[in-house]
């Protein structure tokens, strides 16, 4: 069974692709009395799942009127997108980006479940047994290897 977030990553996704805009405009108090959640998780949802790594950008703007502007970012071509997840690791990757990273590559159907799952796997601080933020720069060294490889696959 899905957890709450999960629910309300799936559903702010579906307006999203529903809305045929790329983009949506929500209140937070409103989709939590939706989810009968807190606030909180809501911003817990928005701030994990939809980042930029994942494709999204995120506006927000507070007060009585507030609202909270979720936007997919399509990328022209799978060499441009490639090329932006190379440049925003270029300093290190902590082990939620490099996810965030594989989960976009699944998304636009860059890599199938299986690669991605074999590219977590190398990817996990479990498997680069070393201190920060060596563990991060080597993490970065091999995605973006996978990621050129990716780039100029046929």
């Amino acid at each position: 069974m899905k957890n709450i977030s999960d629910l309300i990553e799936g559903y702010l996704k579906q307006v999203i692709e529903l809305g045929g805009q790329g983009h949506i405009e929500i209140k937070r108090s409103e989709l939590a009395d939706k989810f009968q959640c807190v606030p909180s998780q809501i911003n817990y949802v928005i701030n994990t799942r939809f980042t930029a790594e994942r494709g999204y950008l995120v506006e927000s703007k507070r007060g009585g009127g507030g609202y909270i502007r979720i936007l997919r970012v399509k990328p022209s071509s799978k060499i441009d997108l490639i090329e932006s997840m190379i440049k925003q690791i270029e300093k290190g990757a902590t082990q939620n980006m490099a996810e965030d990273i594989i989960y976009r590559l699944l998304d636009e159907e860059v890599i199938t479940k299986r690669e991605a799952r074999i590219m977590i796997a190398a990817l996990d601080r479990n498997t680069l047994k070393l201190q920060l933020p060596t563990r991060d720069e080597l993490r970065s060294s091999i995605l973006r290897e996978m990621l050129s490889i990716l780039k100029y696959e046929k």
